[in-house]
Order: C-alpha cells, then structure tokens, then sequence
C-alpha cells in the first residue's frame, strides 16, 4: 500500500522560508515521478511543482517559480518543497502526490495524472 506523509508545515511571516517534506512508503518510491499541490477553501486543488522520477526534470507554476524548489531524495524516499519570499497568497493546504505510472519522462500538471496523495500539512503566511 503506498502511503505518503507530509510534513513541515506552520505558520509563518510574509518573507519567510519553510521546507516542506513528504515521505513515501510502499513501492520503489525512486521509480515514480512525484508532485507538491495546494489547496484553499472553495478553489480547486493547485499545482504548485513537480519533479521527474530521476530528479532531472522539474516544473512550477508561474506564480511560485523562481521562489519555491522541488527536490528528492531517492536514498532516503522523500520529495521536499523548499518554500522561500513566501507570500500571504501562498497560504494552503499542500499535498503531495505521486504518479502511479513507471518512469514516467514526462511532467504533469493536472491532479488527475496522479494516483496517490498524502493528507496534506496547513501552511499559512501572515501579512
């Protein structure tokens, strides 16, 4: 059974860094590609990044590119979200997700490519 858990969420000030991180339990996590979501009340679920199953490839949504970086580390099964010039309209639920296709080369932007998700960590970002 594939479980991922996120972690490293909280509250923070505008302007600050947070590093979020989700561990992956179940399969050869280092076989799939792999990708960080957000949430607010009411929207539909966001993309926020994503990372290829080797880490050669990456994606961001406009709105977070040149401050958020997505990362893995296949050693240890985890993805990580590093959070930085965090901003009030970053404030979500964010969640992890995981593709269920092998080896995939390409990177997907819809949460309907992706097969399994964590419960997802509250980040919030005061003014």
């Amino acid at each position: 059974q594939v479980r991922l858990v996120e972690s490293g969420g909280g509250l923070v000030q505008a302007g600050g860094s947070l590093r979020l991180s989700c561990a992956a339990s179940g399969r050869a996590f280092s076989s799939y590609g792999m990708a960080w979501f957000r949430q607010t009340p009411g929207k539909e679920r966001e993309f926020v990044a994503a990372i290829r199953w080797d880490g050669i490839s990456t994606a961001y949504a406009d709105s977070v590119k040149g401050r958020f970086t997505i990362s893995r580390d296949n050693a240890k099964d985890t993805v990580n979200l590093r959070m930085n010039s965090l901003k009030p309209e970053d404030t979500a639920v964010y969640y992890c997700a995981s593709k269920g296709t092998l080896f995939s080369a390409s990177l997907y932007r819809s949460p309907m490519d992706y097969e399994y998700w964590g419960q997802g960590t509250q980040v919030t970002v005061s003014a």
